[in-house]
């Protein structure tokens, strides 16, 4: 056991020190902080403090002795402040939720976002323990920050950079605020940064202006259409698997919980994993964004809970009629209503290192910004006589923080779910729970969602809403001219303009419940869900996912004990093993026809390629045996195959998707896709040879993390593929194989928790490891783990904890 006592006495004076954290902060109302860290296997972080401050100082403390670089380069971020230090034309460096715009359109959308007003409401809507732990947090990664600048810690990449700073709380508040607008602003940050008026000099008198919008309309064409690319929320994209089993079907006596959310490898919303404990108060793990010091999923003595992406709307868009003459005044109900302005200065940063002022005025309408629609559409640029405005629910829901919050110290899932109901505040997420002593699994997609009726979708949509239904399918796109177009309120509503609680989707069941990121009608095969308003999703419209299919099917396989493993229950051993199985449904439904199409012959003219032989990958693909494991041979040509067809459904498949038989529809290729498949297998045979793997490659091979210059073999593979496990690589196969690397996603923090008699069993991965420091042991560890599918048990009691295999503690204490 390692014992280390980390105070003032460092080589910075402890009177800079003190003055540095009363600035950037508090101090606890005098008292100062303190918590112990402890650490055990991989690295995980067992915070414990005597009060929420302390656990706030403790949790920034760790959090940034992991991550100080990526965290220091978030916080530029949400401040507005990356052009000034990295330059404006620069882009982020990592993949997150706002995708990876330029530093100069990141600041002018965060400055314009988030508004001191917006994050100040939603500091004021939490609990005092929840500004005390915020308070904390602030002053725990200062403290670290400070001893990294001194030259006594790791991160040498960047500890020297003037951009890595101390912060405030309201640094904390900003970070919090922005994962509110993942669903809806965060998917849209061009459009909002790049929203001007029209040039005075282009207004040339209103019947001009009206014959123009006349022509606009005219010449709308949906083909022109650039579809936004919705990082959250997305067709493509990040998303999650989970199930929550009933006790009944577990046979271990307790209900059972598998999360694994697919999210970001690396950048600022990667996810963190830690226990926080305060005695008597709180006592609860799992992992937060970076910078955020509430558990988001997790588990405490009594709850587990897991998230995924829901299908549910958090936006809608307003097409303003413009007063004439005026291009930042609207009209509504009659009357004239002028855009609050918004001048914005950046200071950017050349490659001289000298730096320059930049203004942009933007706007807010009463709705919310406007947005740069002409990005998406050249035809729905502002003009001088409409323009456009985005709404978001979660841009005015300030109890998503105080929700988690109480989850945390959640007693029962009983008392799990009436917070839930209660609060209606989770943001842009599907929920699944289990609890001790509870024999069913809950299933809600309770949260913000905007509350538009049929009748509005049917007289509020405007002629470029329908148009664009399609780019954006299911965003209400309202006439902003009608306050009848407003968003409405239930009698049970908890904000403004949303759905009320008891019409949002919730399922409690004794067998099991699951969500892989299609709708809330497709929780439990077995018991579709319907009835619930149109914006939350398809319910029986459109076909589930390969995904989805698999997901449901290997539940299905289980319960039949036709799935390999033995018996017929979903215990938590078994969950562990069959969520990491690899198996790729699209070539178990679909590679033997295809094979058969494609191989008929050896050879395959291929347009724009040329002759290709196919014997080699038609070989290996026989052979393969359907799954992504490391050990697997030929995945790889199946993934570049599957990828490169282009074929709509009703041209691929001979029967039809069948809302009656949602698990084996759409099925059987059509005959006549025969050319078009030929085609894209050559293509994708051509792809492979051209990457110098062998078509018999092993997984493992192709698909990998780099650590330090070592490959680390991974399994899995992208969601359209069918892939269960998830592992998705943006790496062209030719530049070197599917490194997860640039805007990779998948498996992340992975939880099987169950609640024997006296105790918690969770068992946990974190794949892409706890540290972004090469110089860290746990830099990797965690990630070689995973590649290994050695689950980690996580120790959750004192004692537990204190007698793990390489336990450390350190005090912190200012």
């Amino acid at each position: 056991m390692k014992h280390l006592i980390r105070s003032g006495s460092r080589p910075l004076s402890l009177l800079a020190l003190a003055a540095l954290l009363a600035a950037c902060g508090g101090d606890d109302g005098g008292s100062g902080y303190s918590a112990e860290i402890r650490r055990t296997e991989m690295g995980v972080p067992h915070i414990k403090a005597s009060n929420w401050a302390g656990a706030g100082y403790g949790y920034g403390y760790a959090q940034a002795e992991d991550n100080l670089c990526t965290m220091a380069d978030s916080f530029l971020t949400y401040r507005g402040e990356r052009s000034q230090y990295l330059g404006g034309e620069a882009t982020l460096l990592h993949d997150s939720t706002i995708g990876q715009p330029s530093n100069l359109d990141s600041d002018f959308f965060h400055r314009h976002v988030l508004s001191p007003d917006a994050v100040d409401a939603m500091a004021v809507a939490q609990p005092e323990n929840m500004r005390k732990l915020v308070e904390g947090f602030a002053a725990g990664y200062n403290r670290y920050v400070l001893e990294a600048k001194a030259g006594t810690r790791a991160h040498a990449a960047c500890r020297s950079e003037s951009w890595v700073l101390p912060i405030t709380a309201q640094d904390i508040w900003r970070r919090m605020y922005a994962a509110n607008l993942a669903g809806g602003y965060s998917n849209f940050l061009p459009n909002i940064a790049n929203a001007q008026p029209p040039a005075a000099a282009r207004l040339v008198g209103n019947g001009a202006a009206t014959k123009s919008a006349a022509r606009q309309v005219a010449v709308l064409d949906p083909a022109d259409t650039r579809a936004p690319q919705l990082a959250v929320g997305g067709t493509e994209g990040v998303g999650s698997n989970m199930y929550g089993f009933g006790s009944a079907v577990t046979g271990e006596g307790s209900s059972v919980l598998f999360g694994n959310p697919h999210w970001y490898w690396t950048g600022p919303d990667r996810f963190y994993q830690a226990q926080l404990t305060i005695p008597g108060e709180l006592n609860v793990s799992g992992v937060s964004f970076l910078g955020i010091p509430v558990v988001l999923i997790g588990f405490n003595d009594n709850v587990a809970w897991s998230h995924t992406v829901s299908t549910a709307r958090r936006f809608g868009f307003y097409e303003l009629t413009l007063t004439p003459g005026d291009p930042t005044s609207y009209e509504r109900d009659g009357k004239s209503v002028k855009m609050a302005a918004k001048a914005i200065t950046v200071q950017v940063r050349n490659a001289a290192g000298a730096t320059t002022a930049v203004t942009r005025t933007l706007y807010k309408s009463e709705y919310g910004p406007m947005l740069n629609m002409g990005l998406l559409n050249p035809a729905l640029g502002w003009s001088g006589t409409k323009a456009f405005a985005i709404r978001d629910i979660n841009g005015e829901n300030y109890r998503t923080f105080r929700n988690w919050m109480r989850w945390n110290q959640a007693g029962s899932l009983d008392e799990f779910m009436a917070i839930q109901r209660e609060e209606a505040a989770i943001p842009w997420v599907n929920t699944v729970a289990v609890g001790r002593g509870h024999a069913k699994a809950w299933y809600a997609d309770i949260g913000a969602v905007p509350n538009v009726s049929p009748e509005q979708v049917a007289s509020c949509t405007t002629t470029f809403g329908k148009a664009m239904a399609a780019a954006i399918p299911n965003a209400p796109f309202f006439d902003g001219s009608r306050s009848a177009c407003d968003w409405g309120s239930d009698a049970d509503s908890v904000q403004k303009g949303a759905v009320g609680r008891s019409r949002m989707p919730s399922l409690l069941r004794e067998d099991y419940v699951g969500n892989m990121n299609d709708s809330y009608w497709s929780t439990n095969a077995k018991a579709l869900l319907t009835g619930y308003p149109a914006i939350f999703g398809a319910a029986g419209t459109e076909a589930l996912s390969l995904r989805t299919r698999l997901g449901h099917q290997m539940v299905q396989d289980r319960f039949a004990g036709t799935d390999g493993y033995p018996g017929k229950q979903a215990s938590s051993a078994i969950v562990r093993q069959m969520v990491l199985n690899s198996r790729v449904y699209s070539a178990e439904r679909f590679k033997s026809q295809t094979l058969d199409m494609v191989c008929s012959t050896p050879q395959i003219a291929v347009v724009a390629v040329g002759t290709v032989d196919v014997t080699a990958a038609c070989a290996a693909l026989r052979a393969w045996d359907n799954t992504g494991n490391t050990t697997a041979r030929g995945s790889h040509v199946w993934d570049e195959f599957w990828s490169a067809k282009q074929l709509p459904a009703s041209q691929l498949y001979a029967v039809p998707f069948d809302p009656a038989d949602p698990l084996n529809t759409p099925r059987d290729l059509r005959p006549g896709a025969a050319d078009a498949l030929r085609q894209a297998f050559g293509a994708a045979v051509a792809k492979v040879q051209a990457s110098g793997f062998a078509m018999d490659a092993q997984r493992g091979d192709v698909l990998y993390s780099l650590r330090n210059g070592s490959k680390i073999p991974l399994y899995g593979g992208c969601g359209g593929a069918g892939y269960f496990t998830i592992t998705c690589s943006d790496n062209p196969i030719a530049e070197g194989g599917y490194s997860m690397v640039g805007q990779s996603y998948g498996n992340s923090y992975m939880q099987v928790v169950s609640f024997p008699a006296g105790g918690v069993q969770a068992h946990t991965f974190l794949t892409f490891s706890l540290s972004d420091d090469p110089a860290s042991p746990h830099f990797a560890d965690y990630t070689r783990a995973y590649g290994a599918k050695q689950w980690l048990r996580v120790p959750f009691t004192e004692s537990e904890i204190t007698s793990a295999a390489g336990y450390t503690t350190t005090s912190v204490r200012d």
